[in-house]
């Protein structure tokens, strides 16, 4: 063949090689070249993508004919890229990275960012690289990105140190070089519960007691450097106060005083939970469950002193009564009238049972006979004719 023609079309560029050499790139248009010993070779490249990536581009750079038409941005070990194409983030770049991009596409650029500070992303920058799903580069984590809820903190760690809180908010950073992580607390009043305790009294009952308490953090910093997890911290000092409290009492006093265990148990725990961070209220007992014989043998005990109030209350009244009635007695001995008066209603009130009455001797015998009140008169007695 002695002629050899080549088109390159508006999105291509050709490379042009003799004998395995590069001799030229090729623009888009027609060419015809004379190759008598077929010797030329050619290679396309597109231009629609942004990265040129040959298997060869270490050495096609050291050929001005090529590089010429390249952008080679280079960035070094400290440093971080984010690849721009019309305005808007295309491509995360990650330190030692080299890309090499046709200097003919146009609205390109290449922005350096500085790693030698952990500084914070602005919040623009931070929502056009979640936009795009731009938080990694090459398999490795890029951007380190937390958002802290309201009435939380977050401390914020840079290769296990602590590095600052964070308030709430949405906070993004460039995690290349570092290994950060971040903590998050939540600052609102939590509930915790110690249930099912079985706990042997002084006196060798065995209950079941159920105890609640709230609790917040109020120093993050202090709770980190002491404990990993609060809630469990606190809940078997809250477990152990429990015991060591009912377990120096006996049944009776723990039923007769709920609020001495509660003011002891939160005396006991409040201290630990102040020098961890954290704030401690409403400490209470929920419930006392007894075993089955035992609250058998309580109700017995409670039926028997509720009968013996009763039957105090029995005698007490039939006390009252007969003294009542001693008195009522005296009053009628001294008083005739009276006496006639208590005689009267007594009458009244056998007449209203009576429906039939058959008076002999005139009404004064009514009256005077069949009702006395009075002591009965005394017959003398007859003497004895003998």
């Amino acid at each position: 063949m002695l002629i050899k023609k080549i088109q390159v079309a508006d999105e291509e560029r050709v490379l042009l090689y003799r004998q395995r050499q590069l001799q030229q790139v090729l623009q888009p248009g027609s060419y015809r070249f004379y190759d008598l010993r077929n010797e030329l070779t050619s290679e396309v490249l597109n231009i629609n993508n942004i990265e040129i990536k040959h298997d060869n581009l270490d050495v096609l750079l050291t050929k001005p004919t090529f590089r010429d038409l390249v952008d080679v941005h280079q960035l070094a070990a400290d440093e971080a890229g984010l690849l721009w194409l019309d305005n808007q983030p295309h491509l995360l770049l990650e330190p030692l990275r080299r890309l090499v991009t046709w200097k003919s596409t146009p609205h390109l650029r290449v922005e350096i960012f500085p790693l030698q500070q952990l500084l914070p992303l602005s919040n623009n920058l931070l929502s056009a690289l979640m936009r795009r799903n731009l938080l990694r580069a090459n398999g490795h984590t890029g951007v380190f990105q937390l958002t802290v809820a309201e009435q939380s903190v977050a401390l914020l760690y840079e290769n296990g140190t602590l590095l600052q809180t964070l308030q709430p908010g949405r906070y993004g950073y460039w995690a290349f070089n570092r290994e950060l992580s971040a903590q998050v607390y939540d600052l609102k009043w939590q509930a915790l519960d110690v249930s099912g305790q079985e706990i042997l009294t002084k006196d060798r009952v065995s209950l079941r007691v159920n105890l609640t308490a709230a609790y917040r953090i109020t120093d993050p910093v202090l709770l980190a450097e002491q404990v990993k997890t609060p809630a469990d911290h606190l809940y078997r000092r809250l477990q152990l106060a429990l015991r060591e409290t009912v377990g120096t009492r006996t049944l009776d006093a723990l039923l007769a005083d709920k609020d001495a265990i509660t003011k002891a148990v939160d005396k006991a725990v409040r201290g630990y939970a102040e020098s961890l961070g954290l704030q401690l209220e409403q400490v209470g007992i929920k419930d006392i469950i007894l075993p089955g014989e035992m609250k058998e043998i309580l109700n017995q005990v409670v039926q028997a002193e509720k009968a013996a109030e009763a039957n105090l209350i029995k005698r007490r009244e039939e006390t009252a009564a007969t003294r009542s009635l001693h008195n009522t007695a005296k009053m009628l001995e001294n008083n005739p009238v009276l006496l006639r008066l208590k005689e009267l209603e007594a009458l009244e009130r056998v007449a209203e049972r009576i429906n039939h009455l058959n008076v002999y001797g005139g009404l004064d015998q009514v009256m005077n006979g069949l009702v006395t009140l009075g002591p009965s008169p005394v017959t003398p007695a007859r003497p004895n004719k003998s």
